[in-house]
């Protein structure tokens, strides 16, 4: 079994709303496992469509008025981005233990400059912001887990 397939194993966890899937090939066993994260106050949680497996698509939920989710699109008058996680895996803010981290709040990034690394399955994956802006605010720890669709950052747009 090679990351390309744990990938594809992982990307459907996600889609059906799995929280474990054991995979038994040749004489090998894979264990996935990922915790659902709770809904922030004022929200309740959809449960995933299944269409796949012929179940109806799960109803839109409407949001509150002034709910968090809504925090992410405004912030101070200015547009902001989300950096999110792309993969299960440990959170580096700086490319070595005694390095300075990679960027601070207030910094200036650009297009394809490195935010951070996710560390998945003893590979350094490279986090890189997708539009110029100011880092905003970093909203993991250094070393922390964090799972698929994670917020790292928040970026204001220029």
């Amino acid at each position: 079994m090679n990351e390309t397939d744990i990938r594809s194993y992982a990307a459907l966890m996600q889609e059906f709303g799995l929280t474990g899937l054991e995979i038994a090939e040749d004489n090998r066993t894979v264990r996935l496992e990922r915790s659902i994260a709770a809904a922030p106050l004022g929200e309740r949680p959809v449960p995933p469509a299944s269409p796949a497996w012929g179940g109806q698509p799960a109803p839109a939920v409407p949001k509150p008025e002034g709910s968090p989710a809504d925090a992410g699109t405004e912030h101070a008058g200015q547009p902001s981005l989300s950096v999110t996680s792309p993969m299960v895996g440990v959170f580096y803010a700086a490319p070595a233990e005694n390095a300075d981290p990679y960027v601070a709040v207030g910094d200036r990034v650009r297009r394809g400059q490195t935010l951070c690394m996710v560390e998945a399955m003893k590979l350094m994956n490279e986090i890189t912001a997708e539009e110029d802006g100011v880092v905003d605010q970093i909203l993991v720890a250094n070393g922390q887990v964090v799972e698929y669709g994670t917020e790292l950052f928040r970026l204001k747009r220029d």
